[in-house]
């Protein structure tokens, strides 16, 4: 998320009730995810196998729960609990938003986009022209739609993104990593009925140019699907993948969080992803292979009770 003006390190560090360590004239000019963040950005981190990532990182201010030496350029935030510091800052710059309309007022809708009966469209959203909103989707605040996109009936746009941080000493463990981020949907994209994509904790999930989704869809947080792909029925997108141009999931393919699907790549039905493919081949199977190397070992399990029988029989 980018602030609408920069804030001085000064400021922030006196709001979240910490220690300024470095450059003390920095300005702030967003506030992002570790795997998101760019110059200007504050981030935060509160594990020690972490702190080396954080501190090398883009970010030039860094909420840290230890007095730890601050690299060249860059402004330490040191307080007690960062993950609450950075809960606080979020909810100050982009506080919740109570609805007053089906239609925000401030909402954007572009020339000839039809909105059918029952749609809720929330504050700062921004409809490109010649769309098809149908009955009954609900399109949370800050989302982007670009020209020429269908999205049917039921279907959810922008809710929060499912990310919690465990305390194990409180009565309720999981504490929300409040959202902040957006969900931006490209020219001539065409959603299916009760689908979810969900924003972006602190950046975008962006669905590419042209893509097109099935039925009961799920999209994680921040992730980015290409131009051109296409989800059959059922398919299950964790957080943070990267899935490129020209990609097709088939029905019931489930995908994990951080991982990249190269261009062109294939994934037959009911398959698991659990980590990165390649581009241009097709796969098949939980966890995937080859499609043509799963079939073969397929072909093989299957004969197990013939040449097991054949083994007792030579005895």
């Amino acid at each position: 998320m980018q602030f609408e003006q920069a804030i001085p390190v000064q400021w922030l560090a006196e709001f979240i009730g910490a220690e300024l360590r470095g450059d003390t004239e920095q300005l702030a000019t967003g506030i992002n995810e570790i795997h998101m963040v760019t110059p200007g950005d504050i981030s935060f981190v509160d594990f020690e196998k972490y702190y080396d990532k954080c501190l090398n990182s883009a970010a030039t201010i860094i909420i840290i729960n230890k007095d730890v030496e601050c690299p060249a350029g860059k402004t330490l935030l040191v307080c007690k609990d960062p993950f609450d510091a950075y809960i606080k800052i979020v909810k100050r710059f982009r506080p919740f938003e109570p609805a007053t309309k089906m239609i925000s007022d401030s909402a954007v809708i572009g020339e000839g986009t039809h909105i059918q009966p029952g749609v809720f469209v929330g504050n700062h959203v921004r409809i490109g022209k010649d769309c098809l909103i149908h009955p009954n989707v609900t399109i949370y605040d800050h989302t982007i739609i670009g020209d020429n996109v269908v999205i049917h009936s039921g279907t959810v746009i922008g809710a929060d993104a499912f990310y919690f941080k465990r305390y194990k000493a409180r009565d309720t463990q999981y504490e929300k990593m409040v959202s902040c981020g957006r969900v931006v949907l490209e020219d001539d994209v065409e959603i299916g009925a009760c689908c979810t994509v969900d924003r972006g904790v602190s950046g975008d999930t962006v669905i590419g140019k042209g893509t097109k989704l099935d039925n009961h869809i799920q999209v994680g947080h921040d992730t980015v699907v290409g131009k051109n792909c296409l989800f059959a029925s059922q398919v299950g997108v964790a957080g943070v993948a990267h899935i490129e141009d020209e990609v097709i999931l088939w029905g019931q393919v489930g995908v994990n969080k951080d991982l990249t699907i190269g261009k062109g790549a294939i994934i037959l039905a009911q398959s698991g992803v659990p980590s990165s493919v390649d581009g241009g081949k097709v796969y098949f199977g939980s966890p995937v292979e080859e499609a043509k190397t799963k079939m073969k070992e397929l072909a093989w399990i299957k004969r197990l009770p013939e040449i097991w029988q054949k083994l007792n029989n030579t005895k």
